[in-house]
């Protein structure tokens, strides 16, 4: 069998690979449209001892300004394969944009993912982070996830179970994090069957336009994704190139999910700073209580379109940490200062989203 030819390339920025838009360079760079090329890149980098960074959109992600000095490896695995039936299936590769998968969905009038629209990146991030909006996350229709061993070069299968989900959290991030390159992914999803609307906010947006009830599940499928990009939009969470806010990775911290114990802390806290004047928001969470994190950012200190330097928070949206021209290193020192000023406050410490390299 004749090797694969990949093309390497020496200092190449990474920050027009990014949706923040910051990065320095990467010695190595590399694109894969295929398992093999992934095994070629990654033989070449074993061979040289480099480190080796997989990258896929760009949209969970904060290079440092120094860039990464071994071989950033790009999946660009295509693909997308829709099969009909009583419960249709789709596969698709790592490489793949994510909406346009969601869209192919909605347009064919299958439920389960239309509450994921709009949420910049490729296929193979969605796995690795279980990634989930407005109630709804992929563990709910993913059925395998095929993968590539970066030391053994074997091809792996994962099912669900396998996967260990959490919220915002899989195997790939603990356990097995970095020993694995995603290559495509096997979603189950329905026909025929309403979609589940857990968020009021969501709720309410799709009643505006037509009671939900009304209307078949294939048009309420429709019907919700319309809704949700009209709400990414308005917070700025919708990659577009004429909104400076949308130079950001999405939401940079986590919501907190806490014991009731560490919930009661909180209400006590709050108590004794607002009294009886207003209450915590809260949305229920497996084994606690989840919090929205922007509600704590906001009240800590930091509201929207504040600024410092070159970074600061998006004036739509409290989580979104956004590059109005500045540097990785100005972006993470806000984020620190957001994270600590959160817990001396309210005793809460956020975790960030985005993955920092080195």
């Amino acid at each position: 069998m004749q090797p694969s030819v990949i093309a390497i390339h020496e200092h190449v920025p990474l920050a027009p690979f990014t949706t923040l838009g910051l990065g320095g360079e990467a010695r190595y760079f590399v694109e894969c449209s295929s398992p093999d090329q992934v095994r070629a890149a990654l033989t070449y980098g074993s061979d040289r001892r480099l480190p080796v960074y997989i990258l896929g959109g760009g949209s969970n992600v904060v290079f440092p300004d120094g860039g990464f000095p071994g071989l950033v490896l790009r999946v660009t695995i295509g693909g997308l394969d829709y099969r009909d039936g009583p419960n249709p299936e789709v596969t698709a590769g790592a490489g793949v944009d994510w909406d346009t998968l969601v869209r192919g969905a909605v347009e064919r009038g299958w439920t389960g993912i239309e509450c994921l629209s709009g949420i910049p990146g490729t296929v193979g991030g969605t796995p690795i982070q279980n990634v989930g909006a407005y109630g709804q996350e992929i563990a709910e229709t993913l059925m395998s996830v095929t993968c590539l061993d970066r030391t053994t070069l074997e091809r792996k299968t994962f099912t669900t179970r396998e996967c260990s989900f959490g919220y915002r959290d899989s195997r790939f991030k603990h356990e097995d994090r970095g020993r694995y390159v995603v290559l495509d992914v096997t979603l189950r999803l329905a026909r025929d069957r309403a979609p589940r609307i857990r968020y009021a906010e969501l709720r309410d947006a799709v009643a505006r336009k037509t009671p939900i009830e009304t209307v078949p599940p294939a048009e309420a499928g429709r019907l919700v994704r319309e809704a949700v990009l009209a709400l990414r939009r308005s917070k700025s969470m919708v990659l577009d190139p004429v909104d400076p806010n949308t130079r950001s990775a999405g939401s940079f911290f986590t919501n907190p999910v806490l014991s009731p114990a560490a919930f009661a802390k909180l209400e006590e806290r709050w108590r004794a700073m607002e009294g009886p004047r207003s209450a915590i928001p809260t949305f229920a969470a497996d084994g606690g209580v989840k919090v929205p994190a922007a509600w704590l950012v906001e009240r800590a200190g930091f509201p929207k379109g504040y600024r410092r330097g070159g970074v600061g928070i998006s004036s739509r949206h409290a989580l979104a940490l956004v590059n109005f021209g500045g540097t990785s290193t100005e972006l993470l020192t806000l984020a620190e200062s957001v994270r600590d000023g959160v817990e001396a406050r309210f005793g809460v410490r956020l975790e960030f989203e985005p993955e920092v390299v080195g």
